[in-house]
């Protein structure tokens, strides 16, 4: 059987110490060299993960040249390896220059086999934990996909995926509630397919995209002659998702009176078309999403309280873009494969001022505007990588470039109240609470930066 052990090399040119330490690691496959060429041959064919250099080292056994020599080649061709250097009593000096060198670590002579074992061991965990970062770093976006679709690798997001396939079969509402960007109708579409109605249609409405004299009859479709222009009879959207699942967006949009026909239809799930007199069944899945606050709305005489319970049996919250930790990247990295193969092929990554770049700014627009951003770097980029000029990302703080002091203040005001109203769920209220503020003072800075609720 081949021998599964972590390969460990040990570069040391006295034989009684080669003995030595042979027999104090059973643990791992050992591999011993006694000079510069013999260790640099076991690197390149062995690839091990941990090495123990003595720098004293033949042709200058009493001097450290060789060894620092050796140390350099080895980090240059692999510096991923944890090397581990011998200093010599009174020799910390030159175990410190090794250190600052690329050296991982150093132990002393005499060797305290226990000690060394101790290093030896943090050595290979740390070089495996560095490892799989790396692996997670280079995966395919694909490989980070929850719901068939999503790409997300922060807890907040994989939380939301599964509190969806959790609710996915069971025969309740779902209203969705995120900023504009967020990608609602994404989820939506992942919860319609993870259910028992993947099968049937995955219809989806604007209700904001559509004037209010057009969108009953958009939802609930028409007889012929119904009005001007009827010429024949149309299905609505709800019909055309018989079997399957309607995706309302914006639902807060809906005027007052198409309210009450919307909850007829949740109540008794039957259908009139405009001009029609036939009662038709429908069976479907509702799913809504809307950026605004509807309990607000409600308070306002502006949406129906009986059809917000109707509609949110189950509430889901999507956070920000900017409260996913890392996703920015993760999904700056597919946008950028996705559009370099449609727009420019010469567009191999992200350069890492982008990555910084992205990683720090405050994504306001949330996926919508990385998304955006990203399409436009790669077919302006110039060069293999895409740069944080490129995607138009100066500073990485959000104010482009800012240094006027009241201008940077102002900058980072917006923000904090922008981040407050996401996790408010647009509640005035609760932000001016995060923000420590009173509900008129965060009116008052609303209105002076223009921000909506």
């Amino acid at each position: 059987m081949p021998d599964t052990r972590p390969k460990l090399l040990i570069v040391e040119d006295d034989a009684g110490l080669q003995r030595q330490l042979r027999w104090a690691y059973d643990d791992y496959q050992l591999f011993i060299a006694g000079n510069r060429e013999d260790a640099l041959e076991i690197l390149r064919s062995e690839a091990p993960p941990v090495v123990t250099l003595d720098l004293g080292l033949p042709p200058d056994p009493d001097g450290i040249s060789e060894g620092m020599a050796l140390l350099a080649q080895m980090l240059a061709e692999r510096p991923e390896t944890k090397v581990i250097v011998a200093s010599g009593h009174g020799e910390r000096a030159s175990a410190r220059r090794a250190i600052a060198e690329g050296a991982w670590d150093f132990y002393q002579k005499p060797i305290d086999i226990e000690a060394l074992g101790h290093i030896v061991s943090r050595a290979f965990h740390v070089h495996a934990l560095e490892s799989e970062n790396r692996r997670l770093a280079e995966a395919a976006p694909e490989d980070r996909q929850v719901l068939g679709r999503l790409i997300t690798a922060a807890p907040e997001m994989l939380k939301v995926a599964r509190m969806i396939e959790r609710v996915a079969n069971a025969n309740v509402t779902v209203m969705l509630l995120g900023a504009s960007g967020t990608g609602k109708e994404l989820l939506a579409r992942g919860l319609h397919e993870a259910s028992d109605r993947a099968s049937g249609p995955f219809v989806a409405i604007n209700c904001a995209a559509i004037p209010e004299t057009l969108l009953e009859s958009e939802l609930f479709g028409h007889e012929k002659g119904a009005f001007t222009g009827a010429v024949r009879t149309v299905a609505g959207k709800i019909e055309q998702a018989e079997g399957g699942t309607l995706f309302l967006d914006e639902v807060g949009d809906i005027p007052l009176a198409l309210q009450v026909k919307l909850l007829r239809f949740l109540q008794e799930r039957v259908i009139e078309r405009l001009g029609g007199r036939q009662p038709i069944a429908v069976d479907c899945r509702i799913v809504c999403a809307t950026h605004q606050n509807l309990e607000a709305m409600i308070a306002d005489g502006r949406f129906r309280e009986d059809l917000y319970y109707r509609l949110a049996e189950i509430v889901i919250r999507i956070p920000a873009l900017a409260e996913r930790a890392g996703d920015a990247v993760l999904l700056a990295r597919h946008f950028v494969a996705r559009y370099a193969r449609e727009l420019n092929p010469q567009v191999k990554g992200l350069a890492a001022d982008a990555i910084a770049a992205i990683d720090e700014w405050a994504w306001p627009g949330n996926v919508r505007e990385l998304e955006n951003r990203v399409k436009r770097a790669v077919i302006l980029a110039d060069g293999k990588l895409v740069s944080a000029a490129d995607l138009d990302l100066v500073d990485g703080e959000g104010a482009e470039g800012v240094i006027n002091l009241r201008a940077a203040r102002e900058a980072a005001d917006q923000q904090a109240i922008r981040r407050a109203l996401t996790r408010a769920d647009g509640n005035i209220s609760g932000a001016a609470r995060m923000l420590g503020v009173s509900r008129p003072t965060l009116y008052d800075l609303m209105k002076s930066y223009n921000l909506q609720g």
